[in-house]
């Protein structure tokens, strides 16, 4: 275990609830009236788990929230008879680790899942100093609504470990990862036990670009630059891999009609989405224009659901790991000249107009 990335081994030794605020998990910090509210959601999530479970298909979400990652986990939560979340495991990106899960935990009791087990997971990436992205999400990665502290805790049980464990436990085939941050806990769970990588159903991530471009350099997208050796560990590992680059994210754009309908939802959680979307739309408005900003993560959960929405294309997919210049570049054999085999379903092309439909319907449910 010595190529490990040096965040996970010291979590072996410090407990992963050391990075919540475990001040904020004690009990008779809220009202017993807003106590029972949450138990009461609690009994009703389990009643329509236990009646779904039997068809649902099992995911892991592996995220780093930030705005988009709490859409993207809202689409998760409203869907339990398409989709069973057995955890949620964070890992630092958007902002530090202690953050991202704390976000989490705001976006679990916003839902009323108060029972969905959250997990910390590598504060750092492998080899590399971290790099965030305050300045598009806000200073907490979650800036826009005005969400509670979290009651709910981290469990103690490192996110690496969960994931490890996940998949030893459950039948080997039926678990998918879809990651919507920096593949740190991904690839240090498959460097730290290689016998999971084939019992993973396949990984679907939200990450890369190709005729997009980059997002956080001239060539590469945030996720995968944040921690390219990781990204190299996944793609390399044969675990089936779907990729939602910029090339498809950037064509699902919230405007303001769109974020309109969220907030016409009339519900906490479609007042949360709609003041989410808005923040986030404030960032790089040459780009997208200032009607309008990308909804990048929650198409990874569109895609499990409706891929129909989507067009996509089996090619060969490298990350560059050595020149500084292009660091993170996802390196797509677009016309098959490498000579190498396919190794990604590189999603390029969605129906937005449908996206935002089934999106804003799915999150009415909530």
């Amino acid at each position: 275990m010595s190529g490990l990335n040096p965040g996970y081994r010291r979590h072996l030794s410090v407990a992963a609830a050391r990075h919540c605020c475990d001040s904020d998990c004690g009990p008779g910090v809220r009202p017993a009236a807003q106590m029972w509210t949450l138990r009461r959601k609690r009994r009703m999530v389990w009643r329509n788990q236990h009646e779904t479970r039997m068809s649902a298909h099992k995911i892991i979400i592996d995220t780093d929230p930030g705005q988009d990652d709490a859409v993207a986990i809202l689409f998760a939560l409203a869907c339990p008879e398409a989709l069973e979340v057995l955890a949620l495991t964070c890992v630092a990106g958007n902002v530090q680790l202690e953050m991202t899960t704390r976000n989490a935990r705001r976006i679990c009791e916003l839902a009323g899942r108060c029972d969905l087990p959250v997990h910390a997971g590598c504060d750092r990436p492998i080899g590399r100093d971290l790099v965030t992205a305050e300045q598009v999400h806000g200073r907490s990665g979650l800036d826009g609504p005005d969400l509670p502290e979290p009651l709910m805790p981290v469990q103690r049980v490192h996110a690496v470990d969960l994931i490890i464990d996940t998949l030893h436990r459950q039948p080997s085939g039926s678990v998918t990862l879809v990651a919507i941050g920096p593949l740190t806990n991904i690839a240090t769970a498959f460097e730290a036990a290689p016998d999971i990588i084939e019992r993973v159903h396949e990984i679907v991530l939200m990450g890369g670009a190709y005729a997009a471009h980059g997002n956080v350099t001239p060539v590469a997208e945030f996720n995968i630059h944040v921690d390219p050796q990781a990204a190299d560990i996944v793609v390399h590992s044969g675990v089936p891999l779907v990729m939602l680059p910029l090339d498809v994210t950037h064509k699902v754009l919230v405007t303001r009609a769109r974020n309109a309908a969220f907030r016409a939802l009339g519900t906490p959680v479609g007042r949360a989405v709609a003041d989410l979307t808005g923040f986030f739309g404030r960032y790089n408005a040459e780009r997208h224009g200032a009607d309008a900003a990308p909804l990048h993560d929650p198409c990874t959960i569109g895609w499990l659901l409706r891929p129909d929405l989507f067009s996509a294309r089996r090619v060969n997919v490298a990350i560059e790991t050595q020149s500084e210049l292009t660091m993170g570049m996802t390196v797509v054999d677009w016309w098959g000249v490498s000579g190498h085999a396919a190794n990604a379903t590189f999603v390029h092309d969605v129906d937005a107009d449908g996206f935002f439909a089934f999106l804003t319907d799915r999150l009415a449910r909530l």
